[in-house]
């Protein structure tokens, strides 16, 4: 067992994100750091060789920690007021996710461990994390704690009503989930009945915001506010140099060796979040497309970083008639998801 490691998802959808996030990590983190790929389901045909060809990468493979967090999300998620929606009782599409399953760390092999989303690229090594949680118990990243009340993971009006907690012990809780730092065995099975007692029979389940009950993260910042164990989020920092931004789509970065640093202040970044853009889109990127990503030029430097021969030389965008046959697909698609046979 080792005392630190990093986990992330991993199948062979995202298999050109996963190579370049393992890339970044052993460039910017460690070239010997643990990883441990958590499937996201049974499509990992690509990926074995891939880990098996890596010393320090393996595939978790607790599948009975895997089952008790799918029956438990399931369980919590049925019993939310919006589990079926009010055209025909249909459970939303999104319901049937398994990002939930990025929690079973919390049951994994590191004694301490960071969880990297797999649309993510490592920016800097993680001693100063690891050191926080000597002291904290979770660490974060982000800045889901200045969004609007109305798309908050939770309704903190309704929970202000409980008396529990008010507005000001809530904000600085909400976080997200793509990147974060904690300890093995934090939430247990115990803690799962408990969590099942609390949201399903005392209703806490509509604490979670309508608008994100489906979301891992949404649920993941409610097991956190409820569990009352110590908290560190470096958006929230006495430090200035500690808060950056970190989504590729909404943030500016400056590009020094292929490495991102915040715009202001040039402060090193954790990671860089290309949050909002789809998995087929990096593999076209891959396939030599220029699909407009914010920073594909860095994201193309860290997936060919062992096999630079393969590196697309030149991005083309793509034809017309690419475009409108793509628009016409999702058109169709959009059209089924409306009016299922």
């Amino acid at each position: 067992m080792s005392s630190c490691g990093i986990y992330t998802f991993g199948n062979d959808y995202v298999y050109d994100q996963l190579i370049a996030l393992l890339n970044s990590i052993e460039a910017n983190v460690g070239t010997d750091f643990p990883v441990c790929i958590i499937p996201y389901d049974q499509r990992l045909d690509k990926i074995l060789p891939e880990i098996r060809a890596r010393k320090q990468v393996t595939l978790y493979d607790d599948w009975e920690s895997i089952k008790e967090w799918d029956q438990f999300v399931k369980e919590v998620w049925a019993s939310h007021p919006r589990s079926k929606d009010v055209n025909g009782n249909r459970g939303f599409w999104f319901y049937q996710g398994n990002t939930h399953r990025k929690l079973v760390s919390f049951n994994g092999l590191f004694e301490k461990f960071v969880f990297y989303d797999t649309d993510s690229l490592a920016m800097k090594p993680l001693n100063n994390l690891f050191e926080k949680l000597d002291h904290y118990d979770f660490v974060f990243d982000d800045w889901e704690h200045i969004k609007a009340e109305k798309v908050a993971a939770l309704n903190i009006p309704l929970i202000e009503n409980t008396g529990i907690y008010k507005e000001k012990d809530i904000r600085p809780k909400l976080h997200c989930s793509s990147f974060f730092g904690s300890k093995k065995g934090l939430f247990n099975k115990s803690d799962l009945v408990n969590f099942k007692k609390q949201l399903i029979d005392n209703r806490e389940v509509e604490w979670i915001n309508g608008k994100a009950w489906w979301d891992e993260a949404a649920l993941f910042t409610y097991m956190t506010l409820r569990s009352e164990r110590s908290f560190f989020n470096y958006t929230l920092s006495s430090d200035g140099s500690e808060r950056t931004g970190n989504c590729a789509n909404a943030d500016p970065f400056v590009n020094i060796d292929n490495v991102l640093y915040n715009y202001e202040g040039l402060k090193p970044i954790h990671r860089i979040h290309y949050m909002g853009y789809s998995s087929v889109d990096f593999a076209r990127l891959c396939q030599g497309e220029d699909v407009n990503i914010r920073y594909q030029d860095v994201f193309l430097h860290y997936r060919f970083l062992k096999q630079p021969e393969l590196k697309p030389k030149v991005l083309k965008p793509p034809s017309f008639w690419i475009k409108t046959h793509r628009n016409i697909g999702k058109l169709t698609q959009k059209i089924k998801k409306t009016f299922p046979i």
